[in-house]
């Protein structure tokens, strides 16, 4: 068990100690995955993020490779004319992505190119992520740069999870690296902002990032059954809900919150109500919530982000879980806090006295003695809990 106690994930990040902005760019980094939002997820063991600004004897010999068996590794190379046309640096850069290619089932180099030119004669194969196409007057290159990153390391765990799942530790195809996060956008039809908001969002996400999108009025072929090809999307996708007025007295849309519930996947509520609802949905809650006004739909990069940030955890934490080499059927792991929905759709039969593991931080004293009402036979344990009495 002693590689439960290693970082899930390991972030090194190189840039130039001339470039101001590359500076701000790897705070922000280690800024939003160096901090406890991951590390209880992955039941107190933290995301390492590893800084190199500066070059010295023994530099190669510090690169993270094999660090940590088994543990994915993301090589960010913030690339300005400084770094370019510095020979020191160039060669360190070179060196950094034959390794990372020697080691590309679990390490990737990610180029963060900052200006136009800068990537032309560094005879780098890996594709770059072009900061200087962003806009600064919609969103700071900070904020779009981790959002940008957090899909890519999304990827990279979707990646390790289907290692870890295939005995032979042979890698899957590449289609299944390429294929795209998908969001099934859950909407009312029945009030004026739901098909607004939901059509924006689509829009939105199409423009400025390589996420996929569901949505019922484009994505449902003609002549199949509607709620078998929702159903099937609901399972593969992260499920975002847009609250508006009439969204909780839709049928449809409480049928799909179950649903997603039941399946477990990753979820965000946007909240877009505007005059209020007669009687709220109550398996709404225990998710992320994101207000956004349905007029001006002005926080669009915001839902991404924290779409993109459960999508991260979640595979985060079932890699975590795949690792564990005493798993056994009286143990059920959830990536969030148990809620009465997921204990009701669990399939734990009665009087199994079952551990149900789940993310810090611990459940109130309230919530507990709720669900320990309905379900007296379990055990509820944070993975810190959890992992302590194993060692005890």
């Amino acid at each position: 068990m002693q590689h439960l106690h290693a970082p899930p994930f390991l972030i090194h990040v190189t840039w130039h100690p001339d470039c101001r902005q590359a500076t701000r760019m790897a705070d922000g980094i280690r800024g939003h995955f160096g901090t406890h939002r991951f590390r209880n997820v992955a039941g107190g063991a933290g995301i390492d993020v590893v800084f190199r600004r500066t070059l010295g004897s023994g530099t190669l010999d510090s690169f993270p490779v094999n660090r940590h068996a088994g543990c994915p590794i993301a090589v960010v190379a913030i690339i300005d004319r400084f770094f370019a046309e510095d020979p020191e640096w160039v060669r360190y850069l070179r060196e950094l992505g034959r390794r990372a290619a020697d080691e590309a089932v679990t390490t990737r180099l990610i180029p963060v190119a900052m200006a136009p030119d800068v990537l032309d004669d560094l005879q780098v194969n890996e594709q770059a992520i072009r900061c200087y196409e962003w806009d600064p007057a919609t969103e700071s290159p900070e904020k779009r740069l981790v959002r940008e990153l957090a899909y890519e390391f999304a990827r990279m765990l979707r990646h390790q999870l289907h290692l870890l799942r295939r005995p032979r530790g042979e890698a899957p195809p590449l289609d299944r690296y390429l294929e795209k996060i998908q969001i099934f956008v859950s909407y009312s039809r029945n009030d004026e902002h739901g098909k607004e908001v939901a059509a924006e969002v689509r829009r939105w996400l199409h423009r400025n990032s390589a996420l996929a999108s569901f949505l019922d009025v484009y994505d449902i072929p003609a002549g199949l059954p509607f709620h078998e090809v929702i159903e099937h999307h609901i399972g593969r996708s992260v499920f975002l809900a847009i609250r508006t007025d009439s969204y909780s007295s839709r049928e449809w849309c409480r049928r799909e919150v179950i649903e997603a519930k039941r399946r477990r996947v990753p979820m965000i509520v946007v909240d877009c109500l505007n005059v209020g609802e007669v009687r709220a949905f109550p398996y709404l809650g225990n998710v992320p919530v994101v207000r956004m006004d349905p007029v001006a739909k002005d926080r669009l990069p915001e839902i991404a982000g924290r779409l993109l940030d459960e999508v991260f955890a979640d595979f985060l934490w079932r890699c975590r879980v795949e690792l564990l080499s005493e798993r056994r059927s009286d143990i059920v792991f959830m990536a969030r806090p148990p809620e009465l929905i997921t204990l009701a759709t669990s399939g734990i039969k009665e009087q199994e006295h079952t551990v149900v593991v789940y993310p810090d931080p611990p459940l109130d004293q309230e919530e507990l003695r709720l669900l320990r009402a309905a379900r007296s036979d379990l055990r509820l344990r944070t993975m810190t809990q959890w992992l302590a009495e194993l060692t005890t």
